[in-house]
């Protein structure tokens, strides 16, 4: 389906789903696609319409996901680089010392990282190692913590920590939650979105109404928070920060 506004034009992805009542919905994604969910029933071209209402809005969040993913470089893992934690950039400092003992410090909005040789894929693999021992830490802390306020769950369910290109954290029919470590570089309150809505699949293994329901139920504003989500993935997700 094809959308326009002035002289811009965007070919849409159109699903219709039996869980979307009422106003059609649309996802704009960090690489600049574009999908229309849109109530069974409905027509094209009531279809098309409902979307061509929100052209401007398409436009202005399309042009920004465009813009950020321009401006995604390659890390080259030197002194002076920005890198997320929890949310917040972080400059990276690199000391080379055959005297000080190889470590990760994060203080007063620097990461600081010492090595005997420090070269880009030592400190790339030092780096790593530590945010895979933070993620390791983190998550499964809050993990633990948000099972804890959840009436449905007895204990805190299995759950394994995998790398993922696409995805932020997945549950599999066997009921282990699978979480991306790359998750510890996202603000807080994201991170509670993503585990909150593994947990729901718990109970609701699919994208239902009854999923979004009781998702709502315990985060009112986790459409609000998805999008933030969704505007970090090219930086966080393709390690691009």
């Amino acid at each position: 389906m094809i959308i326009r506004y002035g002289e811009q034009e965007v070919s849409c992805l159109l699903r219709q789903n039996a869980a979307v009542t009422g106003r059609v919905r649309i996802h704009v994604y960090p690489n600049g696609d574009v999908e229309i969910e849109a109530p069974e029933g409905k027509s094209s071209d009531q279809i098309r319409a409902a979307a061509q209402r929100r052209a401007r809005w398409i436009f202005q969040h399309r042009n920004a996901a465009i813009a950020t993913r321009r401006q995604a470089l390659p890390r080259e893992y030197v002194s002076g680089e920005t890198h997320f934690y929890l949310g917040r950039r972080h400059r990276l400092v690199v000391n080379e010392s055959s005297t000080r003992p190889s470590e990760v410090k994060l203080l007063r909005g620097k990461l600081e990282i010492t090595l005997p040789v420090a070269d880009k894929a030592a400190v790339k693999r030092r780096l790593n190692a530590w945010y895979s021992a933070r993620a390791a830490q983190y998550l499964g802390n809050k993990l633990t913590e948000i099972c804890g306020r959840l009436a449905w769950i007895s204990g805190t369910p299995h759950y394994r920590l995998m790398r993922m290109n696409t995805q932020w954290g997945s549950c599999s029919p066997d009921g282990t939650i699978y979480l991306n470590p790359a998750l510890i570089k996202a603000p807080r309150h994201c991170i509670d979105y993503v585990v909150l809505h593994e947990l729901c699949h718990l109970v609701e293994h699919n994208h239902s109404r009854r999923f979004f329901d009781l998702l709502k139920r315990h985060m009112p504003d986790w459409q609000a928070t998805k999008r933030e989500l969704d505007s970090l993935a090219e930086l966080i997700l393709a390690g691009n920060e």
